[in-house]
């Protein structure tokens, strides 16, 4: 079995980090969720509460970014994990993704619905996949 040395982290943000993390992934499926019924059915509430639940998922997704993002560029002379980068990189995608999608919901009428649509998908594909690749990183602990 090999010994990690892992990087000391401070634990507050590692409880913040773990607390707000999850929440803007919940926001942008319901948003997939909402486009995909607006879709089917043209109604323009669904519209609105994708655009309102996307708009939140980014909102929330700002702190466990920014802690991210201090997790992975500054190392303090540990090797950065390569897994962590890839993570790192989807999930700020999955962000750039759903900013042009929140732009795209705010137009009106029916055109947005597959625009709308393809770019949540794609942003919840991205994002999983940066789930996916934490899952695999070896200095996640607490």
């Amino acid at each position: 079995m090999e010994n990690y040395n892992y990087p000391i982290r401070p634990k507050i943000l590692m409880a913040i980090y773990y607390l707000l993390d999850a929440m803007p992934f919940g926001f942008l499926v319901a948003g997939l969720i909402f486009d995909i019924i607006y879709f089917k059915t043209a109604e323009m509430l669904w519209s609105k509460s994708a655009a309102w639940c996307i708009a939140i998922g980014l909102v929330i997704a700002i702190i466990p970014r920014l802690i991210n993002l201090y997790f992975v560029w500054s190392t303090g002379g540990h090797a950065r994990n390569k897994v962590s980068l890839i993570g790192f990189w989807f999930y700020g995608f999955g962000i750039l993704a759903a900013i042009l999608n929140s732009f795209v919901h705010s137009r009106d009428a029916y055109a947005t619905a597959s625009s709308g649509v393809l770019l949540s998908i794609l942003t919840v594909v991205l994002v999983a996949i940066a789930y996916i690749a934490k899952a695999f990183e070896n200095n996640h602990k607490l």
